[in-house]
């Protein structure tokens, strides 16, 4: 009997699509080399991905159409689609801020009757809906920066990473944050896991703790055992092995990749020596 193809979502363009495509080779999937293909199957693996655009995939995959995507949550939330999230993904990190020319707006109250401009109309109305505040919420697609400028709108809500093209528009930062947004995996909402999505989250799964993860190994006196291995718990239990040194083991453990270095310092100051440190390609917990 031949399984069916798991149908798979990945952006076609943009940051989002080198990123996605990047954990989906490091999970062992095929991915394409020329950005104008639009589908490619990978038999091996009992999948087929689907490169559409970022907005479009929650819609694909809220109707059945596919069986999970991946976009960001900003993205899902706007569309309305019957798709839920089921993993974040740690990457496409991103704030949907509102932005106005300085002065003009200092708190949530402050955006009343005023004219927004966004791309994301969906996710600024309800949030506003949430607050009480009645504004007149218009959406633009592709940059909307310049539409406080062309006196379409009093403030704007977008997408923020560093702030700089807002600041050479003339505006500042207002407000809370609207959305905390990144990359995420998603399905239909309500439906039960297509088949292959198991191994399919757990692959990805693998990557995104290798990336956080890293082996370390070192050699440390029999009576500093129990020190070390409170620095170094791992995520079970470090392996501890006996040396030919008489007096002497070697631990093995999984630590968090960021403090590494600093972990390294404290372990030399307890005695170990011989640490290692080497990263993770893939794993399975």
């Amino acid at each position: 009997m031949v399984n069916a193809m798991l149908r798979i979502a990945v952006p076609n363009k943009g940051s989002l699509s080198m990123a996605a495509s990047d954990i989906l080779r490091e999970a062992g999937y095929a991915q394409r080399t020329d950005t104008r293909q639009l589908s490619l199957s990978d038999p091996e693996n009992d999948v087929e991905f689907f490169y559409l655009r970022p907005r479009d995939i929650a819609l694909y995959v809220g109707e059945g159409t596919l069986d999970i995507g991946i976009t960001g949550r900003d993205l899902l939330l706007d569309s309305g689609a019957k798709a839920e999230e089921v993993l974040p993904l740690g990457f496409g990190r991103s704030r949907l801020r509102f932005a106005a020319p300085p002065d003009t707006v200092s708190t949530i109250a402050d955006l009343k009757g005023k004219r927004i401009a966004t791309s994301y109309d969906g996710v600024v109305r309800h949030y506003l809906e949430e607050r009480g505040v009645e504004a007149t919420v218009t959406r633009l697609d592709g940059a909307v920066e310049t539409s406080v400028q062309l006196g379409v709108a009093d403030v704007i809500a977008d997408v923020v990473e560093t702030g700089s093209t807002l600041r050479q528009a003339g505006l500042e930062i207002v407000c809370d944050a609207v959305l905390e947004s990144e990359a995420i995996l998603i399905t239909r909402a309500g439906a039960r896991a297509p088949a292959g999505f198991e191994i399919f989250e757990r692959r990805i799964q693998g990557v995104l703790v290798a990336r956080s993860y890293v082996m370390m190994d070192y050699d440390i006196p029999a009576e500093r055992v129990d020190e070390a291995v409170t620095l170094t718990p791992g995520i079970e239990s470090p392996t501890v092995s006996p040396l030919h040194r008489e007096g002497w083991v070697a631990v093995r453990a999984m630590v968090p990749s960021i403090g590494a270095q600093r972990l390294m310092d404290q372990l030399w100051q307890i005695g170990a020596r011989g640490i290692l440190v080497t990263d993770i390609h893939a794993c399975r917990l």
